[in-house]
């Protein structure tokens, strides 16, 4: 009898036991699922450990889970941060950034990260103030005269101070090595504070000093990007606190940033009869807006052109040194435009179709921005039946779509230009084709898509053609560059390259 009341007493006890028993065994089964979709995934820590067995290489990880996922979408828990989805769908892309637009927004855990540095820019807000801010870009970007004054501008750069520059390296006995990832920023820095902000040039040559505005914005953005990477987030947000570490580096170059376009902003002002209305931040003063705004907005220009055009063509360049037979053939469709137009002008840049081919394929392996998030609003269900919570992180993927096979085919790993052609064999006089903006969304698509784009490939061709007609660019060492996604990608320690001419 004494047993049996024991036994009757220990009964809640067991039923404890067996409770947390079966509980623990429903979260590894749960995980077991998960992993299927996703790494590794275990009760309370998610795929921590993964995660951080991966930190250094998160791109190619993140990849090679996609590739192994039936629908290329994968669902990643960890310990720290919100559930992310991480998709290389086009099906999914286009529900996010079109079908379904407004239950995908930038959102405050996006913003938060980014809003020390872009403030209330264009590429940092959601719902009216985005709108806004679209509305006037866009009627700026559509008008002719930024058009004639950004050519007028690249034509200027490149002709007085690039090409001498590579003109002066190429008869140097030394056969001097240049950081071109350097000089490639450093033109588009100059460019895009020229049609950005309508002030004067810094120097081009990697081996002179920074200067100060583009240094504070080298800083912000790499610490911007390592705030949106880390595998806990609240580390950042207590060093902010307290104003220690990479934090105050941050606060300190967003400071400068802040000071600089603010005194430019007063300057113009002061004198804006006189400045007219040719470069973006006079445009932004004359429609009448907060200094804030305008500050903002004219940070996030600086922000979209000042990288990724020269990551674009950094890769370009090194990708050309290992396929000859295509950089001889970029040289003669250049050559035969010159000849026909002798000049490079607007019209003439865009029918040079196998360059844009190249650009587009380049960006295809080596996309200047390796992935962008949205955050779910409502739950959801995307095109493939991943399931949306609200308040998910939902990112979509350019770098692992440029590598998978579901869209590119068996030969995805290629530097192929002729995959960009209606008839592969007839890549010149051939018609480009028209590649779904969701399958290849290095400019965003739908609403968000990115205003610049036709200003950027103008750039990239103007910029590539100069070179290329003159000049050889051969890399120093045959060592695979290292794809860094800062918040736009960049090349590991740069691309050491030798100039001769052609």
């Amino acid at each position: 009898m004494e047993i049996f009341m024991s036994v009757f007493r220990l009964l809640p006890l067991n039923f404890v036991f067996i409770s947390v028993f079966f509980s623990l065994l429903h979260a590894i089964s749960r995980a077991s699922k998960l992993s299927k979709i996703g790494p590794p995934t275990y009760p309370i820590i998610g795929c921590l450990i993964s995660f951080y067995k991966n930190r250094t290489r998160l791109l190619d990880w993140y990849t090679e889970l996609l590739a192994e996922s039936a629908t290329n979408t994968i669902v990643v828990n960890r310990l720290g941060a919100r559930r992310t989805i991480v998709t290389a769908n086009s099906d999914n892309v286009e529900y996010m950034l079109k079908t379904n637009f407004n239950n995908f927004p930038k959102g405050k855990p996006f913003t938060e990260i980014l809003g020390d540095f872009l403030g209330y820019g264009i590429f940092n807000v959601d719902g009216e103030l985005w709108k806004m801010q679209r509305k006037l870009a866009s009627h700026a970007f559509s008008t002719n005269s930024l058009r004639e004054f950004m050519m007028t501008s690249l034509e200027q750069e490149v002709e007085n101070h690039l090409l001498p520059y590579l003109e002066s390296l190429s008869s140097s006995s030394s056969s001097k090595v240049v950081d071109l990832q350097d000089l490639l920023r450093n033109l588009a820095f100059n460019m895009i504070c020229k049609v950005s902000l309508g002030v004067d040039r810094c120097y081009l040559d990697p081996s002179l000093p920074v200067s100060p505005l583009n240094k504070a914005f080298d800083m912000a953005s790499e610490i911007c990007a390592k705030r949106g990477a880390a595998p806990l987030f609240l580390v950042w947000k207590v060093k902010k606190w307290l104003g220690i570490g990479s934090e105050k580096k941050l606060k300190d170059a967003v400071d400068e940033v802040h000071a600089y376009i603010e005194d430019l902003i007063r300057e113009k002002k002061r004198d804006i009869d006189n400045c007219g209305d040719q470069d973006l931040l006079s445009r932004l003063i004359l429609a009448g807006h907060d200094e804030e705004v305008v500050r903002d907005m004219a940070i996030s220009f600086i922000m979209a052109g000042r990288d990724t055009t020269s990551a674009a063509m950094t890769w370009l360049f090194w990708l050309l040194s290992w396929h000859p037979v295509i950089e001889q053939e970029l040289v003669k469709e250049i050559k035969n435009k010159k000849e026909q137009n002798n000049l490079l002008d607007y019209e003439s840049l865009k029918e040079l179709k196998l360059l844009q081919a190249s650009i587009c394929e380049s960006m295809r392996l080596y996309p200047p921005v390796a992935w962008d998030s949205k955050h779910a609003l409502m739950d959801d269900i995307l095109p493939d039946g991943t399931l949306v919570q609200a308040g998910d992180r939902v990112t979509y993927f350019p770098y692992g779509m440029g590598r998978m096979e579901a869209l590119w085919g068996k030969d995805w790993f290629e530097f192929r230009p002729s995959r960009w052609f209606s008839e592969p064999s007839c890549s010149h006089g051939g018609s480009l084709k028209k590649v779904c903006p969701y399958k290849f969304p290095v400019f965003q698509a739908g609403p968000r898509v990115c205003l610049g784009k036709e200003m950027a490939f103008i750039q990239m061709k103007y910029v590539v053609a100069s070179i290329l007609s003159r000049f050889q660019i051969r890399p120093v060492g045959s060592e695979k560059p290292v794809f860094v996604p800062f918040l736009t990608a960049h090349m590991a320690g740069g691309l050491k390259v030798v100039i001769q001419k052609r």
